[in-house]
This record gives structure tokens, C-alpha cells and sequence, in this order.
């Protein structure tokens, strides 16, 4: 998954902009990926289902295949045999997982914009801004001062919905591994990057609201397209190894294809990684990452123990389909602009509530550090507004590299496999409206069609002649 991707579709509060490392920062707890356990269940249940779903070994070339000894192939019918593989206790366990969080992205939104007023209203955040102004007589130091204690007290009272989001919730599910004192650990690490890198950012941003006070919107803009862009490029070096360990894979059966595919698309890695994200979870994960000589091929050892070879090739093709669709360059452009129509936005709805509120909150105005919660509010509920678009961008780029990845890796069955273990915790076959709104990838039904499609286009020269006699038919 894309790290510009993952900014991009987390709708909460303008942290998710002054501290867009704590995205990346977080354990392993919103990766791509199944259960261990169901995922073995779903894979027995696979295989007494692949006839009836044409399901031939991908490899096939139908050098000997004849129109009478095959039988006709539909893409649609194969589809719903996949998904009728799953069993119904299954199926009901994802939907409540999923559809729980459509709850939890309000309560995440409602969570930021209560803080947001508390600290407003009861001119807490005044009182801290006038505390740094006199404890520090230069500006820079001043905002550094107001950042740090605004940072920590946001994470202190929003960390009750945090431990049972991403704690509680995902042991419930059976996703998470960890006890609570290395889950808690790590949340203090993530806590600590996040108050340099998010300091940090602030005090850019201030430094820029008081020397353009009236162009900020756009000046601050190029600041968050930096900060994201350096983000994308020192993460995978120097942050993701603070969570996990990470060591080359030596098994040539694992690794030698996965670099063949990367040799073949001119993707510049000669390791593959292996990533023990099963200390802290049961998600499969893998990513092709970095920039400018960061790039850097990784799969969980999820991947590696609940997958076999075609689904670890269908996976790894989709994730070298971000590479080299240069999917990260897009979306930080696609950042870009989201994030400057959001700043102007924000310059008009701040400037209309400092002349209501100002005075009363005792705000001065936008180089003001006791505004940040006033920001915080208003971008916030820009961000849940355009949650809708925000997925939809996203999804796009990942039914792109799903194309790209079903093109390379040749494994529609791998692919359609890995789509009903992901299913284990994303809803398999949403309405329309769900998907538009919710998902920021294809869902499963999405993704196993596109397998299928792919299969009865690439099926040996009989039965696709027979597959399109009855298509005509229909």
C-alpha cells in the first residue's frame, strides 16, 4: 500500500496534516491483509471450488486444448462461485468488522472537531499560546512551545477511542498479536516521531502564515507537498525499521520470481525483504516503497506463511504496479491540489469565524498558534466532507496497479484467491454506494471480476471461442 495513499484517506483532524508521519508512524494495524486462521479455512474451501470456477492451473498455454474437451467459461459465473466459497460465518464476521468502521470514521471526525471546540471554548488553547509567549521571545520557539503540550493533549484525549479502535477492536476480530505492553510501546514511539516531525511541520507553517498572511493558503500548500513528499522517501529507510525488523529473503523459490518481475518492469532492487509483522498482526502486507535510490521490494512474513507462490506473485505485481505507474508522484500531485483547495477554503471559513469568534476565543488570526484548534475544526470537517472523493482517488490507483499487476503476474486465480483472504476483514461484495463512499480499494467482488475477466480473455483458443459464443448468446 502506498504511503501517499494512506494520507490521503485518513479523513481526521488537521493532524492528519500538521503530523502526516503519525500515519506512517502507527503499528501495522490498518496494512492490507487476512487472518491467519480464516484465511486457511478460505483456502481449503478455494480448492474444492476452483473447477466449478474454471479454475485451471494459471499457468495454462492450451497447446492441446480442443473446443470439445473444455467447457465454456464465464467470467460472472466464476466470479460468484469465488465468493459463494466463502463460508456464511466468515462472510458475516467481515461485514460486521467493515461496516463497524463506517461508525468509527463519524466518531473519529466528532472525537477531533469536540476537541477542537473544548480547547476553543474554554480558551485553553489562549492560555497555552500566551504560556509560550512567555516562556520564549522568539517566534519560532514561542509555536514550538504552544505545538508540543497541543500535540501531547490531543493524543491524551482522543487515546481512549485510539486503544479500543486499534487495540481492542482488532483482538476482538482476531487481527492484532501483540499484548497491550508492546502494543502500547509502540504507540509511544509513533507518539514521539510524531512530536518532532509534527513540531517540526508546525513551526513551518507558522513561520509561513506570518510572513504571507494573505497568500499562506498557497505557500503553505508547497510546505505540506515537501513534508509529505520527505516522508515517502526517508520512511522506508529510517522509520519503518523503528517498528519492524527487516531481512533479505533467501529462498530462491520466494525470491527469485518476485525479482524477475521487478527486472522485467526496470524496477531498481536487487533484495526482496521479509518484515515481521506477524509480532504485531495477522494481516498479510507487502509494498514496493521508496524514492531516488530508497526503493526498496518488502512482504510481511504473513505473506509469506498464509499464501502460495501465485497469490505471493499476483500481491507483489500489484504492488510493482504503484512503482511503476509512478502511483506516488500522482498522488502527492493529486496531494497537492486536494490540499491547496482545502487551505483556500480554510482561509475563507477561518477569516469569517475570527471576526465572529476571535475575540471571544481569544484568537488573533492565522499566525496566531491558538488558531490551530480553529484549523484543526475546519479542515477536519472538510477532510469527512470529501471522504467520498478521497477514496475514490485512491481506488482508482489501486484498480490501476491491480490491472498492472494482473498483466504481470499472469495468476488470475492467485489474485482471486488473495482478494477473498483480504475479504477477512473488508466487506466482499458492497453496494455501490458503500463502495463509493467507504472503500478506498476495488472490493473483492471488484477485483475477483477483473481476475476472471482477465482469465476468460487469456483461456486457451477453444474454450475462449467457446466462452464467446455463449457471451453473443446472453
Amino acid at each position: 500500500m502506498l504511503i501517499v495513499g494512506a494520507l490521503m484517506t485518513r479523513p481526521l483532524i488537521f493532524m492528519s496534516l500538521v503530523v502526516t508521519s503519525a500515519i506512517t508512524l502507527m503499528p501495522a494495524s490498518a496494512q492490507e491483509a487476512p487472518a491467519q486462521t480464516a484465511s486457511t479455512a478460505i483456502s481449503e474451501n478455494v480448492s474444492s471450488f476452483e473447477r466449478a470456477a474454471g479454475g485451471n492451473d494459471p499457468g495454462y498455454n492450451g497447446s492441446t486444448a480442443t473446443a470439445g474437451d473444455v467447457k465454456p467459461f464465464d467470467p460472472a459465473a466464476a466470479t460468484q462461485v469465488w465468493l459463494d466459497s466463502v463460508p456464511r460465518n466468515q462472510r458475516e464476521k467481515s461485514n460486521a468488522y467493515f461496516e463497524g468502521g463506517y461508525w468509527l470514521i463519524l466518531l473519529d471526525f466528532v472525537l477531533a472537531a469536540a476537541i477542537s471546540v473544548l480547547l476553543l471554548t474554554s480558551r485553553f488553547s489562549a492560555r497555552l499560546r500566551d504560556f509560550s509567549e512567555r516562556v520564549a521571545k522568539v517566534r519560532n520557539v514561542q509555536v514550538a512551545c504552544y505545538a508540543i503540550p497541543y500535540l501531547l493533549l490531543v493524543y491524551a484525549l482522543s487515546f481512549p477511542l485510539n486503544l479500543y479502535e486499534n487495540f481492542f477492536r482488532e483482538h476482538q476480530y482476531g487481527l492484532a498479536t501483540q499484548s497491550f505492553a508492546p502494543w502500547f510501546r509502540e504507540q509511544l514511539l509513533g507518539l514521539a516521531l510524531t512530536l518532532v516531525g509534527g513540531t517540526l511541520l508546525v513551526v513551518v507553517l507558522y513561520a509561513v502564515f506570518r510572513r504571507a498572511p494573505r497568500t499562506w493558503w498557497i505557500w503553505g500548500t508547497v510546505v505540506m507537498v515537501i513534508f509529505s513528499g520527505t516522508l515517502v522517501l526517508i520512511a522506508p529507510v529510517y522509520i519503518e525499521p523503528l517498528f519492524n525488523t527487516y531481512k533479505p529473503i533467501t529462498d530462491p523459490k520466494i525470491r527469485d520470481p518476485i525479482l524477475a518481475m521487478a527486472r522485467a518492469n526496470e524496477i531498481p532492487v536487487k533484495q526482496v525483504f521479509e518484515v515481521d509483522a506477524s509480532r504485531q498482526t495477522t494481516r498479510v502486507s507487502a509494498n514496493v516503497s521508496g524514492l531516488l535510490g530508497t526503493t526498496r521490494v518488502a512482504l510481511n512474513d504473513n505473506l509469506l506463511e498464509q499464501c502460495s507462490l501465485p497469490e505471493i506473485r499476483a500481491v507483489m505485481a500489484h504492488e510493482m504496479g504503484h512503482y511503476v505507474l509512478n502511483h506516488g508522484a500522482k498522488l502527492l500531485t493529486y496531494l497537492g491540489i486536494l490540499i491547496l483547495i482545502g487551505f483556500a477554503l480554510t482561509r475563507i471559513l477561518f477569516d469569517v469565524a475570527i471576526r465572529r469568534w476571535g475575540e471571544k476565543w481569544g484568537v488573533r488570526g492565522i499566525s496566531d498558534p491558538a488558531g490551530l484548534p480553529m484549523l484543526s475544526l475546519i479542515l477536519s470537517t472538510l477532510l469527512f466532507i470529501a471522504t467520498p472523493f478521497l477514496n475514490t482517488v485512491v481506488r482508482i490507483t489501486e484498480r490501476e496497479a491491480d490491472a498492472f499487476g494482473i498483466n504481470t503476474s499472469r495468476e488470475p486465480d492467485g489474485m482471486a484467491k488473495a482478494a477473498l483472504k483480504l475479504g477477512v476483514y473488508r466487506k466482499l461484495d458492497p453496494t455501490p454506494l458503500e463502495e463509493f463512499i467507504f472503500f478506498d480499494h476495488p472490493s473483492g467482488r471488484a477485483r475477483i471480476r477483473m481476475a476472471m475477466d482477465w482469465k476468460a480473455a487469456n483461456l486457451p483458443a477453444g474454450e475462449s471461442h467457446a466462452s464467446d459464443s455463449q457471451s453473443a448468446t446472453h
